[in-house]
């Protein structure tokens, strides 16, 4: 496996585990309340974070739509930990990660 196909292994893997973790959590209240649920998904988006900034310091022709911002909102987690809003979290689950999702499911079928 090359480098590139172990990172979106990664985020693929990543977009798994927090579909898992988000199963029983109805509303966005649920989730506010969940503090366990809260911070394994704050770590998987964070690894989703660090393999895109991985996936493109490789010298490929992959891109991801969102990867900007998906790098930008890792550092966020990472290095602002004490001013995440969870709201944004949320809004970024049910918003964004589906499109990343499928983004990354087509780069697999290549």
């Amino acid at each position: 496996m090359d480098k590139a196909s172990k990172y979106l292994f990664d985020i693929r893997n990543a977009i798994a585990l927090t579909e898992e973790f988000l199963k029983g959590i109805i509303d966005f209240r649920t989730y506010q309340m969940d503090l366990k649920t809260q911070s394994a998904v704050e770590r998987q988006l964070s690894v989703i974070g660090e393999a895109v900034n991985k996936l493109r310091s490789e010298e490929i022709a992959v891109t991801l739509s969102s990867a900007s911002q998906i790098v930008g909102f890792r550092n966020r987690l990472i290095h602002s930990y004490d001013n995440i809003d969870a709201s944004i979290v949320w809004a970024i689950i049910k918003n964004h990660l589906p499109q990343l999702k499928i983004e990354v499911e087509a780069l697999f079928e290549q």
